[in-house]
């Protein structure tokens, strides 16, 4: 006698992989919780910029904005002509994420879909360098833009960024899934040259990762201190964290107000980069995420 098994009630994975799953209200109370912690920081920025010194650091710490932010404004952005800062700023880090998303795209195509003696070797010691300190570079960058004369100018800090390990890295892992070695190869056949087919085919797959990486450079090169610092002078041609060292001084003390003040105005022209080109990151993070 057969016995006849009941079918499950459960759905099977396959059968509810292709729904759309709707958020609880819980899950907006989570992410409405991280959306003002993330939040946060950038607000007592505000605030903070909206005081004065001792008023900042003076517990508890104020809250709720003060009536001193365009005072603060104008004071921080004299005090180390953050207008000549901030153009500088903006050509250096420009130019080096420019730089690095278009040499990155080109070397991690060689390196993802174009056989060549030694690929794999080549790209292990491309991959090997970002475990070498950048301080251990410095003394032999610094001789060398010294010989050259180029010491307070701008291309010293950007010659030496002009691509990144990690970009060649970047743009490599994303080619190898996302292009097609047939669409390469089709190309060719048609009679595309090198050039045309990495303006037509690699740059268009390519270009939500190449928005990514640029995101990426962008926001580094900005912040980048260290080696600005030692190429450049606050009193003759200094990108923004350079000038932002020397904000503040006063008689024996710092006015904290005022260095947050500068902080302010250095981090609104990344939140209009990240508003302009955020889709395209929000896109470059999630392909390749969900395969058919």
């Amino acid at each position: 006698m057969r016995t006849r098994t009941r079918p499950s009630l459960r759905p099977s994975f396959r059968q509810t992989a292709g729904r759309q799953h709707h958020a609880g209200p819980l899950t907006y109370v989570l992410l409405g919780l991280a959306a003002l912690l993330s939040l946060f920081p950038l607000y007592w920025n505000l605030v903070a910029a909206s005081h004065t010194g001792e008023r900042v650091v003076s517990p508890p710490a104020p809250l709720l904005p003060g009536p001193r932010l365009f005072d603060n404004l104008s004071f921080a952005w004299n005090q180390v002509d953050m207008g000549e800062a901030l153009v500088n700023t903006t050509i250096v880090a420009g130019l080096v994420a420019a730089s690095t998303v278009l040499f990155s795209t080109l070397a991690g195509f060689a390196f993802a879909k174009l056989p060549f003696k030694g690929r794999n070797v080549l790209l292990a010691l491309v991959v090997a360098t970002m475990t070498v300190p950048p301080q251990l570079s410095v003394i032999p960058l610094y001789q060398i833009i010294t010989d050259l004369g180029w010491i307070d100018q701008l291309q010293s800090v950007v010659l030496p960024s002009l691509v990144a390990a990690f970009g060649v890295f970047f743009m490599r892992q994303f080619l190898v899934e996302a292009l097609p070695v047939e669409l390469v190869e089709a190309a060719r056949m048609d009679g595309a040259h090198s050039l045309r087919i990495i303006w037509h085919v690699v740059f268009p797959v390519a270009r939500p990762a190449m928005a990514v990486l640029g995101m990426l450079v962008f926001v580094q090169a900005w912040n980048d201190f260290f080696w600005p610092f030692i190429a450049l002078t606050p009193d003759g041609n200094p990108t923004l964290q350079v000038a932002l060292a020397g904000l503040g001084a006063g008689n024996h003390t710092v006015d904290q107000a005022v260095v947050l003040t500068g902080a302010l105005i250095s981090t609104v022209p990344l939140l209009l980069v990240f508003a302009v080109l955020g889709k395209h990151i929000v896109g470059g993070i999630t392909a390749g995420a969900v395969k058919s």
